[in-house]
């Protein structure tokens, strides 16, 4: 079906059969400054939570609206382009998916437009980190890590430390040596900073019906340290690299979705308390909506893409321009290097022209269709998602903003099944390391679009913000706080709901 024909079809048949979705905990959408009145009551029939699970909702194949790529489900499944996309668009993805694909090179090189890496990096372009365009995964034994890294910080040491946190000027304190980033490669000439070590503890969990799992528990270090001792009270958190998919979209959901679904002191009591992080805009200074990353740390595409590009590649940008990317003042040898800057385009290594058109493919990668989706096993499935609380942080669906940036992502009724919103996830799952207003316990999160692929395109089924799952099954053991008693659902499940529920996740 065309983009076109998809979204009058929506509008005729979606916002003209409200009653089909008529449901308890119908959403008030009175915050809604983008939609007429109408449009708000139609819209909030929409997304009320289903009452019938014998057969899929009205365009729930579809989870990027329109866009959903209907492409052939290989490796290339998370690489196309929204459907919604125009000619001058499509353009515009195709010459950014270039530049998120190029290597980039140390200076000098006679590759001028690629030169400038480092000197210290983590991955050599945006493609290393997220493989076609899917997550990443843990270093398997005797493998350099790439696709994935540790985030360093330390608690604030005085006063005015302690202001930068508190007035959110900044979102972590940095280690006075290492940054806020291992980086584990180096260019020629320089050191490394270290490689991060991992060991694993396995620990077993009994499920109802006499099965037993086993979940392994990462214990993280750093070893050959290139710049002497870190900070004696050092936090790490791990980090694999997430799929790109959607992103344009869940930048068009309207603040205000997000927002009220936001519960910090549990008012309704059902121990779901969902909070918003609030970050640094680099270009108004500021504070707003965290959407993107792990912990939620950025507000947009555009800022995610240049801090990955500062700290991950050490590419200078002008929301970035440190021509020695991540690299502290204590690491002189980083900051005497050559940069990558050429006068003609600029004072930065990647000039606007380059940022916006890797923030426009990254905001334009489109979702792929379900598959399944009337299968029994996937309906029971997502019958028992609903029924032992998944759905309380894992929002189901939107409709996205009728007023946003990208014209080919408003006004889509979109399922991605997060809240975009913090929670606390257990002791299990905590890194210690505050990120903004994130505490060391507290998650975004996760969107579930497309998890169900990741074999399909990354060759694995490593799941969390460690990689630590090996499956979905142990992904959703790890859950604790705010999630226990849908993980304690889980493990009292027969085994054969167990298997509903994973074919219910596994078609999204």
């Amino acid at each position: 079906m065309k983009p076109l024909a998809f979204v009058a079809l929506f509008s005729a048949i979606a916002f003209g059969a409200v009653a089909v979705f008529a449901a308890p905990g119908e959403r008030s959408l009175d915050h809604r400054d983008d939609l007429t009145a109408e449009e708000r009551e139609r819209v909030a029939g929409v997304l009320a939570l289903p009452e019938d699970f014998t057969r899929a909702e009205a365009f729930e194949r579809w989870p990027g609206g329109g866009g959903t790529s209907r492409k052939l489900i290989n490796r290339d499944a998370f690489s196309h382009p929204l459907e919604t996309l125009d000619f001058e668009q499509e353009q515009l993805f195709r010459v950014g998916n270039g530049i998120f694909r190029k290597l980039w090179v140390s200076s000098p090189a006679s590759t001028e437009a690629s030169d400038g890496l480092g000197p210290l990096f983590n991955a050599r372009s945006c493609q290393r980190c997220h493989l076609k365009d899917g997550r990443g995964h843990p270093p398997r034994e005797g493998e350099t890590a790439i696709s994935m890294f540790l985030r360093l910080s330390i608690p604030p040491q005085d006063e005015a430390q302690r202001h930068l946190i508190e007035t959110g000027q900044a979102g972590v304190i940095p280690d006075p040596v290492y940054g806020g980033q291992l980086q584990n490669f180096a260019v020629p000439g320089h050191l490394a900073e270290g490689q991060m070590t991992i060991t694993y503890e396995e620990l077993p969990v009994e499920l109802n019906g006499g099965e037993a799992v086993s979940l392994r528990k990462p214990v993280y270090g750093i070893a050959d340290l290139g710049y002497g001792p870190t900070h004696p009270e050092l936090m790490v958190s791990p980090r694999v690299a997430n799929q790109v998919i959607g992103l344009g979209l869940l930048e068009a959901i309207h603040e205000g979705d997000i927002l009220a679904q936001s519960d910090p002191d549990d008012a309704d009591g059902d121990g779901i308390s969902g909070r918003p992080n609030w970050v640094r805009d680099d270009v108004t200074g500021e504070l707003v909506l965290g959407r993107f990353g792990w912990k939620a740390g950025n507000p947009n595409v555009r800022q995610q893409s240049a801090h990955a590009f500062a700290g991950d590649i050490g590419i200078s940008t002008n929301l970035t321009p440190y021509h020695a990317g991540e690299c502290t003042e204590a690491q002189t040898a980083c900051h005497a290097a050559p940069t990558g800057v050429q006068a003609a385009l600029g004072d930065v290594e990647a000039p606007d022209t380059v940022l916006d058109l890797v923030t426009f493919y990254a905001e334009t990668l489109a979702p792929p269709a379900r598959r399944d989706l009337e299968e029994p096993e996937v309906l029971r499935g997502k019958s028992l998602f609903h029924a032992s609380g998944c759905a309380a942080c894992h929002t189901p669906k939107y409709v996205t903003r009728r007023d946003a940036p990208i014209e080919g992502t408003s006004f889509q009724l979109i399922w991605p099944y997060s809240d975009l919103l913090l929670h606390d996830m257990g002791e299990g799952l905590a890194d210690g390391r505050p990120e903004w207003r994130a505490s060391g316990r507290e998650w975004r999160t996760a969107p579930l679009w497309g998890i169900g692929l990741t074999e399909t395109v990354n060759g694995h089924t490593f799941f969390l913000h460690d990689g630590r799952a090996r499956n979905l099954l142990e992904a959703i053991l790890w859950h604790g706080g705010e999630a226990q008693a849908a993980r304690d659902a889980v493990v009292a499940m027969t085994p054969e709901e167990r298997d509903d529920l994973l074919a219910f996740i596994g078609s999204l």
